[in-house]
C-alpha cells in the first residue's frame, strides 16, 4: 500500500475517532444539563415547599393569637357584664334593706307583722318551750302580742299552747345610726329569734335574714331579668 493511502486512511480513522468523541461529549453535556435542570426544579419546589409550610406554621400562630385575643376580650366583656350585674343586685339589696329599716316606722303595721312573724316561727319549731330574742326597743312590744300569737298558734297547729320565755339579757343589735347600711356594725331591722330551751335548735326570723333567704332564692330569676 502506498504511502498516500496509508495517509488517507489515518485520517479518515482520525476523523472518525473525533467525530465519535464529540458526539460523545455532546451526549454527555445534554445529559449533564438536564440531570442539571431536573435537580434544579427538585431545589426550587423544595424551597416552594418550605416558604409554604413557613406561611401556614405564620398563619395558624397568627389564627391561635387572633382566637386567644378574642376569648381574652369575650371573657373581659363577661366579667364587666357580670360586675356590673353584682353592682346591680347589691344595689337592689341596699334598697330593700333600706325599705326595712323604715318597716317599724309604722307601728301599726309592724305589731301585726311582729306578731305574724312569732307565729309562723312558732309552727316552724312546734316546740313546747321557746326562748325568744328581740332588739330592745321591741320588747314592749313584743311583750303584747305574745298572748295573741300563742293563742293564734294553738288555733292553727290544734295544740297547747307552748311557753315563751322573752330573753331580757341577750338582744338583737339595734338599728344602725342614721338608718345607714354601710354600717361596719352588726345590725338588725326587726323581727325575732326563736330557740329551743335547749338551744338545740335555732330560727333566726329577723327582717334581716328573710330578706337574705328571699334574695337567694330570687337571685337567678334576677339576673335572668337583668340579662333580658
Amino acid at each position: 500500500m502506498k504511502d498516500a493511502d496509508v495517509s488517507k486512511q489515518i485520517q479518515q480513522m482520525i476523523r472518525f475517532i473525533r467525530q465519535e468523541a464529540e458526539e460523545k461529549a455532546n451526549e454527555i453535556s445534554v445529559a449533564a444539563e438536564e440531570e442539571f435542570n431536573i435537580e434544579k426544579l427538585q431545589l426550587l419546589e423544595a424551597e416552594k415547599r418550605k416558604i409554604r409550610q413557613e406561611y401556614e406554621r405564620k398563619a395558624k400562630q397568627v389564627d391561635v393569637r387572633k382566637k386567644i385575643e378574642y376569648s381574652m376580650q369575650l371573657n373581659a366583656a363577661r366579667l364587666k357584664v357580670l360586675q356590673a350585674q353584682d353592682e346591680m343586685v347589691n344595689s337592689m339589696k341596699d334598697d330593700a334593706k333600706k325599705a326595712l329599716l323604715r318597716v317599724s316606722n309604722d307601728k301599726k303595721a309592724y305589731k301585726k307583722l311582729i306578731k305574724d312573724i312569732i307565729v309562723q316561727g312558732l309552727i316552724r319549731m312546734r316546740e313546747p318551750s321557746v326562748i325568744l330574742r328581740c332588739r330592745e326597743g321591741d320588747r314592749k312590744l313584743i311583750e303584747s302580742v305574745l298572748e295573741e300569737a300563742k293563742k293564734e298558734y294553738s288555733e292553727k297547729a290544734n295544740v297547747q299552747g307552748p311557753t315563751i320565755i322573752l330573753d331580757n339579757r341577750v338582744f338583737l343589735p339595734s338599728p344602725p345610726k342614721n338608718n345607714s347600711t354601710d354600717s361596719i356594725e352588726p345590725f338588725c331591722s326587726g323581727g325575732v329569734v326563736l330557740a329551743s330551751q335547749d338551744g338545740k335548735i335555732v330560727l333566726e326570723n329577723t327582717l334581716d335574714a328573710r330578706l337574705d333567704v328571699i334574695f337567694r332564692q330570687k337571685l337567678p330569676e334576677i339576673r335572668k331579668r337583668l340579662l333580658s
